[in-house]
């Protein structure tokens, strides 16, 4: 059982029953033909040699209430496309495959560069940015659903518990990010557990309350790939075409409505997901990279909102953060302990010697640019920068393979 005590400006929605997936279907099959519901699902080609998302779509071939599947295939071959129609042929609801290399999508996206709008690079971002546009431009969904393709215990009542909160007129949500716990025989999510959480208490612990850092604190994982969004909403969010893509979608979802209408639901007691390497030596890859490009974008966005982050601040973010790392590795410890969990003290410290390696090089990054790369616009301005951008995108994923 989840505790269902509120902290911090975000409802939280906790699995307090196991409620039949029965009633929960129900529920939303009353509701979508008021307020239709896509489900996208970014990947990549690797995805479908692996477990995962062959149980993401059994589960998906026993729900009926979506008005689309959409998936965002990127990094691919016109093999790995044809492959995914394939793969996913089984599902008898409406589908659209979204592939970003593509001929076609290619020439949509250069289209828009010569339009002078920066589309990003390559990566689980764009394709989540290239699949809001398609739901938006359909204008057939109201709401638009995002789950990861590399969860292995996936069941169909996650997906209910994500959309339902945000469908049901009198929850009243516009934007509601899925949470859960991170364990299997040990405690997994060490991004969130040895980085971003202390990191924020460090940041509170310098700065005192400050709203955007308590706003993001709220949340109980607030990496996960798991959200449901309005499609008004989305149409006015910014992407980050990185790692750093969840915590950009958290502040866009701020930017543009009041904490009220933010809500988070615990999806499940467990998430089993794909889990990536530390990569010690290799800022590029792995859990370096995601800490560098999590921490970067947390500066840069905490700046845009008129949070002075001068350099004397950020060099002591670096000391109070070792110290509230070290915290969350004893009561890591601790939890590990009570639970009868696996516990590897040396493999955590290498997380935090890392996760301090990536902070120093974040905060000399925004130092030296704290604007730095821009982010992919929202649908909003693409619209307003090339008025027949939605049916030139309809028209390039049509097209398939076709130039």
């Amino acid at each position: 059982m989840s505790d269902f005590h509120q902290s911090g400006p975000v409802t939280a929605l906790p699995r307090l029953v196991a409620r039949p997936i029965a009633d929960l279907e129900a529920q939303i099959r009353r509701l979508v033909p008021r307020f239709p519901v896509a489900l996208v699902i970014p990947m990549v080609p690797s995805e479908m040699d692996r477990p995962a998302l062959s149980g993401i779509l059994a589960e998906l071939c026993h729900v009926d209430y979506l008005d689309s599947l959409v998936i965002s295939l990127n990094h691919a071959s016109e093999a790995d496309f044809h492959r995914c129609q394939e793969f996913f042929a089984p599902y008898a609801g409406r589908k659209v495959i979204v592939w970003s290399e593509s001929p076609a999508v290619s020439g949509f996206l250069r289209g828009l560069e010569e339009a002078g709008l920066d589309t990003g690079s390559p990566g689980k971002g764009r394709a989540c940015w290239l699949a809001m546009g398609v739901v938006l431009a359909e204008e057939r969904a109201e709401y638009l659903a995002f789950q990861d393709a590399d969860v292995v215990n996936f069941s169909r009542e996650m997906l209910a518990r994500l959309v339902l909160p945000t469908i049901d007129p009198t929850v009243d949500f516009d934007f509601v990010k899925g949470y859960y716990a991170r364990v299997s025989d040990r405690l997994h999510g060490r991004v969130t557990r040895l980085l971003l959480s202390p990191l924020l208490a460090a940041f509170t612990r310098l700065m005192g309350q400050e709203p955007y850092v308590r706003y993001l604190a709220s949340f109980r994982y607030a990496l996960s790939g798991e959200f449901a969004v309005k499609a008004d909403l989305a149409q006015r969010m910014r992407l980050a075409c990185d790692w750093g893509l969840e915590i950009v979608t958290l502040f866009e979802a701020l930017r543009h409505r009041a904490p009220s209408r933010i809500g988070q639901v615990e999806l499940a007691e467990r998430y089993d997901h794909k889990h990536q390497e530390l990569s010690i030596g290799d800022p590029s890859r792995g859990l370096h990279r995601m800490a560098r490009d999590v921490t970067k974008h947390l500066f840069r966005t905490l700046a845009a909102n008129g949070v002075n982050l001068s350099g004397g601040l950020l060099r002591s973010l670096i000391a109070a953060y070792q110290r509230e790392a070290e915290d969350a590795v004893a009561d890591s410890y601790a939890v590990s302990i009570i639970n009868g969990l696996v516990f590897d003290r040396h493999a955590e410290e290498q997380n935090v010697q890392v996760f301090t390696t990536a902070l120093r090089a974040s905060v000399d990054e925004f130092l030296q640019d704290p604007l730095g790369a821009p982010l992919v616009p929202n649908w909003v301005r693409v619209w307003a920068g090339s008025p027949d951008a939605g049916a030139k995108l309809l028209e390039a994923v049509a097209k398939g393979t076709s130039a």
